[in-house]
């Protein structure tokens, strides 16, 4: 069955539950499914190795995993307005599936969190949309067709869903946000329908 690739790097579990959400909202669509998976930390140390699979979460992606969706859905948190290093440092493996043009007319979208409202999630979201673009992928936001999208008063923006974690991380998802995951889920699953 055809599936949505939900591919992100979370640190404190906000974008980790941002994307079952999404998975959610991917998988109310009939026909196709959700594949959550994710990404390992990368360390300063040259001989440090991840296992290959880890202790709890999802599995970690794979160039198949990538190559073989039918769209995409990145999320990551800010790390000064940028991906975090663990995502891109995935994405930068992804020359070969370039030169092939894989990724080519398949929807994308992407996902952010950080501990403040003004800490870089609209940048973060273009940070990930660049390598999308690159792909040759299409780019799927959050409509303000969504009326949550103009009452929300905490994360949320038209390049995709967000959320404020606070300084502590500690700030659960509004209901606003979870909304608005789901919605993009669903959307992007609706467009990969209609392109298959």
């Amino acid at each position: 069955m055809p599936y949505i690739l939900v591919l992100y790097y979370s640190r404190y579990g906000a974008v980790a539950e941002m994307a079952n959400h999404i998975a959610r909202g991917v998988e109310e669509v009939a026909g196709i499914d959700a594949r959550v998976r994710t990404v390992p930390k990368i360390s300063t140390v040259c001989e440090a190795v991840e296992d290959t699979i880890p202790a709890a979460g999802p599995p970690y992606v794979t160039l198949d995993d990538f190559r073989d969706c039918a769209g995409i859905i990145l999320g990551s948190p800010t790390r000064f307005g940028n991906m975090a290093a663990p995502l891109k440092y995935f994405l930068d493996s992804t020359g070969a599936l370039w030169l092939t043009g894989a990724l080519a007319n398949k929807p994308a979208a992407v996902f952010s969190s950080s501990s403040s409202l003004h800490g870089g999630q609209e940048t973060t979201l273009l940070s990930m949309m660049l390598p999308l673009l690159h792909h040759g992928a299409i780019i799927i936001g959050s409509p303000y067709t969504d009326s949550t999208l103009l009452t929300t008063h905490s994360g949320g923006t038209p390049y995709g869903p967000t959320h404020v974690a606070g300084e502590d991380s500690k700030n659960p998802l509004t209901v606003e946000e979870k909304h608005l995951c789901k919605a993009l889920g669903k959307r992007v699953a609706t467009i990969a329908q209609r392109l298959l």
